[in-house]
């Protein structure tokens, strides 16, 4: 009665509506998770407990991917422990305010970092946050500020990097066609990506902030606390000594092995010792165990470092890392929630019910020109409700090949996959229960749902803008024009609601 049907994307509906009213994800999460058991079981009780915590919850533990992603996170967690207890958080910070003198350039600096680190976004979530925290922190950046520079330069540069976890993604949904070759060719039509990164350019540049975003700020600047505690419990963590003999190279060596043995890691996974190329590694890699190996190898390396300049002792480092996994546990409840919730709506049929709906319009020859765009909101509205770009790849990005039959001759078809990827980019940015959107309220420790409400005014902005941008190029067909078209209006806009609401230090 329920499967099938718009009623498998009420559960998420619920719980991201209930998160926003109430301010509470835990409970938020757990309702929408119970609603799409009721339905799925047809409102039996023992259905809904078997369908809820069986299928659900355990099936979400078990699976291979989802354990990976949690390894990593609490190695992660214990190495932003070690490095901190080492000093060399403290050292980084008081380098960056000698060096960085201004707070666009702290912004500008954080970008720059999220950007370079391109090769999975729950890595660039993470490891963003550790390194810029104390650079943030000293310039009196906000939390939920950083949160959206980490989030923002996450999944939306994931998506224009040809040598990413997502770019391995994308082209392992497309049958029938060279899907390396086609995700290559949509990246310059990929308006969302790129306007979030002018976005944040601007909004650093001009120093003006508007919506829930400006209150945060200008609360922080006065040092009022207007959020809940952070997502991982940060503050609430016992403070032992930090280390006096701490010193930059004991933040900056670990980070810069964690980067390589990712990488290694990753390319490893895809077969590149075995004599894959480059590429083909990254394409066929499993980022969740790659991430596993290189973490693991990083935070060995991070330890013997440590013992080896005699900044910490062998007892502190393994007193740290518990500590470590105890910071992670709030975002690893929320991901377990999240997961469940995806489940829930997987099956209940959400997948088949949008699929359909999307196949219907496509055939549609009389609104053709218009499919990018509607691609694009029904990739928002999918992402969204689910909380996962993958998924939203999984199930538009084959429905549009089939419509062009591979022709990647087709410009519209090129275009309308650079929708699907953007609008799924777009609603996983704006959802609360997007894996990304948790890892960057982690990686910032930042309060989860002031995250979310700060950043989606400036989300939906982009994404009013990017809509305007594939309802012409599927007319103009022509990247050239539609991209500096988009750019122009993007700072135009920005510029406007700069006037409305004035300098942050002017308000």
């Amino acid at each position: 009665m329920f499967v099938n049907t718009f009623w498998s994307l009420v559960p998420p509906i619920v719980a991201i509506a209930l998160a926003l009213i109430t301010k509470e994800v835990y409970s938020s999460l757990f309702i929408g998770i119970l609603f799409g058991g009721l339905l799925y079981s047809g409102f039996s009780f023992v259905g809904t407990m078997e369908h809820v915590f069986v299928d659900g919850m355990i099936g979400s533990l078990a699976d291979s991917w989802n354990v990976g992603i949690l390894i990593f996170l609490v190695i992660l967690g214990g190495m932003v422990m070690l490095m901190n207890r080492a000093g060399g958080s403290a050292a980084f910070g008081r380098w960056s305010v000698t060096h960085v003198k201004t707070k666009f350039g702290a912004q500008l600096a954080t970008i720059a970092l999220g950007v370079l680190i391109f090769i999975d976004d729950y890595f660039n979530c993470l490891t963003v946050g550790s390194v810029m925290r104390p650079l943030t922190d000293k310039h009196g950046i906000s939390r939920a500020k950083l949160a959206y520079l980490i989030d923002a330069t996450a999944a939306p540069v994931c998506i224009i990097a040809p040598i990413s976890s997502w770019a391995a993604a994308v082209t392992g949904f497309v049958d029938g066609a060279n899907g390396l070759t086609l995700f290559i060719r949509a990246i310059p039509y990929n308006f969302y990506a790129f306007l979030t990164i002018v976005m944040m350019i601007v909004l650093a540049a001009k120093d003006f902030d508007y919506g829930p975003m400006k209150m945060v700020e200008m609360s922080n600047r006065l040092n009022i606390s207007t959020a809940d505690p952070s997502i991982t419990g940060a503050e609430d963590q016992p403070n032992p000594p930090v280390s006096s003999k701490g010193k930059v190279i004991h933040l900056v060596l670990p980070i810069i092995s964690l980067i390589i043995c990712c990488v290694i890691g990753m390319i490893y996974t895809g077969g590149f010792f075995e004599g894959e190329s480059f590429v083909d590694a990254f394409a066929n890699s499993d980022a969740s165990v790659g991430l596993v190996y290189g973490s693991s190898v990083a935070m060995l390396i991070t330890i013997l470092f440590y013992l080896a300049t005699r900044v910490l002792s062998f007892k502190d480092c393994m007193n740290a890392i518990p500590e470590g996994f105890k910071s992670m546990v709030p975002a690893i409840l929320i991901l377990t929630f999240a997961w469940t919730l995806k489940a829930m709506t997987d099956s209940l049929g959400a997948k088949e019910y949008v699929a359909a709906m999307v196949e219907n319009v496509a055939g549609n020859n009389a609104i053709m020109s218009f499919l990018p765009a509607f691609v694009f909101l029904i990739g928002c509205f999918l992402a969204f409700a689910t909380g996962t770009s993958w998924g939203t790849f999984g199930i538009l990005i084959p429905i549009v090949v089939n419509v062009f039959n591979a022709d990647l001759g087709n410009e519209l078809m090129i275009i309308a996959i650079s929708a699907c990827m953007a609008g799924a980019v777009c609603g996983d940015h704006c959802s609360p229960i997007s894996d990304t959107t948790i890892m960057a309220s982690a990686g910032a420790e930042c309060d989860h749902i002031q995250h979310v409400s700060t950043q989606l005014p400036y989300a939906i902005t982009i994404a009013a803008i990017s809509l305007v941008c594939y309802i012409l190029s599927g007319f103009i067909r022509n990247w050239v024009i539609c991209m500096p078209l988009g750019i122009i209006l993007t700072i135009v806009v920005l510029l406007c609601v700069g006037k409305m609401y004035g300098k942050n230090a002017e308000a």
